[in-house]
C-alpha cells in the first residue's frame, strides 16, 4: 500500500504533471483576460462566446443570484452604455484545476469614465469558475466584491 501511494504521489508531482497543470492555469488566465477585452472594445459578441449558457453571478451588489447568459448579456450591455474606456487589470491570479473544472481567485482593478464624463475606479477580489465543454474553458459562474 505504502509503495502504491509513493507512486501516485509521484505521478501527481511529476514535471510533465507540473507543466500540463501551469498550461490550463495560463488557458484559464488568458480566457479571462480575452473576456475583458471583448468588454473593452464592446464586443458583447465576443464576450458571449465565453460564457457558459448556464452562466450565475453573484455581483459586487447583487442580493441575489442572477442566473443565465441572457440575463448577463443584458446587464453588461447597459452597464457598456453608462461607461467608456473601461480597462480592468488582474492582480496575484490563483487558478486551481480538477479535470474540466477550473477556478481562478484574484485582485481586480479598473477605471474607465461614467456617461457624464467624470472618471471611475473601482477594485475588488473575485473568483470565476469555468468548464471546459467542446475544448474550450466558458466561464460558469462568477462571485465579485467590491474592496474599498
Amino acid at each position: 500500500m505504502i509503495r502504491f501511494y509513493l507512486i501516485l504521489t509521484a505521478v501527481a508531482l511529476s514535471p510533465v504533471h507540473l507543466s500540463a497543470q501551469q498550461d490550463v492555469a495560463d488557458e484559464i488566465k488568458q480566457t479571462l483576460v480575452a473576456m475583458w477585452d471583448a468588454i473593452e472594445r464592446e464586443d458583447l459578441d465576443a464576450y458571449s462566446s465565453y460564457l457558459h449558457p448556464e452562466f450565475t453571478a453573484f455581483g459586487e451588489g447583487d442580493l441575489y443570484l442572477a442566473e443565465g447568459k441572457d440575463l448577463e448579456m443584458r446587464s453588461t450591455a447597459d452597464w457598456l452604455r453608462r461607461v467608456d474606456g473601461v480597462h480592468t487589470e488582474m492582480h496575484q491570479p490563483s487558478v486551481t484545476v480538477r479535470g474540466d473544472v477550473a477556478w481562478i481567485t484574484y485582485y481586480w482593478s479598473d477605471a474607465g469614465y461614467r456617461s457624464d464624463g467624470t472618471r471611475y475606479t473601482s477594485r475588488g477580489k473575485s473568483t470565476r469558475i469555468f468548464v471546459k465543454e467542446n475544448s474550450r474553458w466558458l466561464c460558469i459562474h462568477g462571485h465579485y466584491t467590491e474592496v474599498d
